[in-house]
């Protein structure tokens, strides 16, 4: 809207930290190495000195068969990164560069 204030950061991520217990159907991103992820990618994103960016553990975002996930705002894209290099491409290619990281995102087909 018009009005609307603007946003405190170019890039708000949310990186899904749910821990569900051992065993469950679903799984959890937790149990798949998603703390380890975000605090690499917060880590990394200072280190690359990007500006305007905020990364968050948030609870479930509803995609744990498919996690770890991530999402993306104000875009709303969606990924599924598994190592540090993974973060590493996310942050460069979209997060800096505007791109996407087509291998590692989440689509509507990955819906519960």
């Amino acid at each position: 809207m018009q009005n609307d204030p603007p946003p405190f950061y170019d890039a708000h991520i949310f990186v899904c930290t749910n821990r569900r217990p051992d065993g469950h159907r679903r799984g959890s991103c937790a149990a798949r190495g998603s703390e380890a992820l975000r605090d690499y990618m917060k880590a990394r994103a200072k280190e690359l000195a990007i500006p305007d960016i905020r990364v968050n553990m948030a609870g479930c975002l509803e995609r744990c068969e498919f996690g770890p996930a991530l999402v993306i705002y104000p875009e709303g894209i969606w990924y599924r990164p598994v190592t540090p290099a993974d973060i590493d491409e996310i942050l460069m290619v979209h997060v800096q560069g505007g791109g996407r990281v087509e291998r590692l995102m989440l689509t509507e087909k990955d819906v519960v």
